[in-house]
């Protein structure tokens, strides 16, 4: 059994048969070995409703939720020295109040905010997540903040429990939206892609924060989904991808860094939206690849259509989650301890090659998170991804009600809030230009960026 897999169930919503013990799979021993205080591997979900949550009926539908998704009430097992791997041993009941309503206060976004990039869920306690609600000061609603530790899950999966826990609460109908289809003519081809041999660039280094601020900060914002003609042969997924690629060029260039080739990772996640949903980390990752003279704003529609070759190429292959390398390294063949050492000092060494940055498109958001009539449904929805070094820079985005939301995440020993809010205003700008791929790009905006909370996550 794997943290794709569900326990069997018997028919009453309960698992039957639930196993004592299951094995960390690849993505999830990997990145156990590769925790640092400093940079917790934290994955954090924004969800805003109208209207007000009563507290003993979101913790009663929310432990359901948990129970309806039993693969989720999990801790890390207990194992001697000489164990042979790491092992989640899963709990019929939570070890842990997840619902935490923390007291209100002026800046509670805000400092929830900071508390979900800084303070990981311990592995040691089931389940590894935490929800806080939290009034919102702008509107009078809610906002829930779902953290979550990313060694043990990843952020569509729990957004899948959410999803279950708003039918419980409110009665309606969470059911997700149908995926959008390809048309035929939509298949992959070859792509033409650079070498990949050379190390690729990083993301050149701005303002760090003070010494004595570790970890990430954050800056969300919400903006227009990007306009495509009819019947383009790209998604609004290369469309992102392609302003993302724009933005650290553009930023590189300003802090006189040497060309490089850009490696943009994409989640890759195959599975299933309904209550099936396997739970766990179950993406794949694959690298998208630029050369530097691709990088031309000024043929904007050759840019996105080689994106959108390489991107479909990706998603069609069949690969492990982190390659097969990745297989050979978690082999339980020594003991686990020492499969740490090799596994943290083989990422240091590989430090160069990491890729430049990470692209999280969530895509429309698949469920309507309503809460019922007195709460009503989500109207804004963020996800942020971790932002470790040397990586040091994430973007993830989510479409809710028509509009995207955007989350640029960082490494502080990188960079600094006016050095996300500089990267926020580039990606809008290369956004934009991509709804305009036959035009040579000016810088005439249609969209007015919505930064709602310019004090977030400093």
């Amino acid at each position: 059994m794997t943290a794709l897999e569900h326990p069997a169930r018997d028919g009453t919503g309960g698992p039957a048969g639930r196993p004592g013990r299951v094995p960390f799979p690849v993505v999830d021993e990997v990145a156990r070995h590769c925790l640092q205080e400093e940079e917790p591997e934290t994955v954090h979900i924004e969800v805003h409703l109208p209207g007000r949550l009563d507290p003993d009926r979101l913790r009663g539908a929310f432990a359901g939720a948990l129970h309806r998704h039993p693969r989720i009430l999990m801790r890390e097992a207990a194992r001697p020295w000489y164990g042979l791997r790491y092992e989640w041993e899963l709990t019929p009941e939570a070890d842990v109040e997840a619902v935490l309503f923390p007291a209100p206060d002026r800046d509670a976004l805000k400092h929830a905010r900071e508390r979900a990039l800084r303070d990981a869920p311990p592995l040691s306690a089931s389940p590894p997540i935490r929800l806080e609600v939290v009034r919102d000061p702008a509107d009078d609603g809610t906002v829930l903040f779902l953290t979550i530790n990313h060694t043990a899950l990843d952020g569509p999966a729990c957004l899948r429990v959410l999803a279950t826990a708003a039918e419980l609460y409110g009665g309606r109908d969470n059911s997700p939206a149908a995926p959008p289809t390809r048309t035929p003519d939509e298949t992959p081809r070859a792509p033409d892609t650079p070498s990949t041999w050379a190390p690729p660039a990083r993301v050149a280094h701005g303002t760090p924060g003070p010494p004595q601020q570790h970890g990430n900060g954050m800056l969300v914002t919400e903006l227009s989904v990007p306009r495509r003609p009819k019947g383009s042969p790209y998604t609004v997924n290369d469309q992102l991808m392609a302003a993302t690629a724009l933005m650290i060029a553009h930023w590189n260039r300003e802090h006189g860094a040497r060309p490089r080739p850009l490696r943009i990772t994409m989640p890759v996640d195959d599975r299933p939206r309904g209550t099936d949903m396997p739970i766990g980390n179950g993406t794949r990752l694959v690298e998208v690849p630029f050369a530097p003279e691709e990088l031309d704003a000024s043929d904007m529609a050759a840019l996105l259509r080689r994106t959108a070759d390489r991107t479909r190429a990706l998603k069609a292959q069949q690969r492990p989650q982190l390659g097969h390398g990745a297989s050979l390294l978690t082999a339980p063949v020594v003991p686990v301890a020492w499969r740490a050492a090799f596994t943290r000092g083989l990422r240091r060494a590989a430090g160069p090659w990491t890729s430049t940055t990470l692209l999280s498109n969530i895509g429309r958001v698949p469920y309507a998170l309503d809460f019922g009539e007195e709460v009503g449904r989500a109207h804004a929805v963020w996800f942020s991804a971790p932002a470790r070094m040397p990586r040091g820079l994430t973007v993830t985005t989510a479409a809710t009600a028509g509009r995207l939301h955007v989350a640029l995440r960082w490494s502080r020993a990188l960079l600094n809030h006016g050095d996300g809010s500089h990267l926020r205003d580039l990606f809008e700008h290369y956004l934009h230009a991509t709804e305009h791929a036959t035009d040579r790009p000016t810088d005439r905006r249609t969209d007015r960026r919505t930064d709602r909370y310019p004090g977030s996550a400093p």
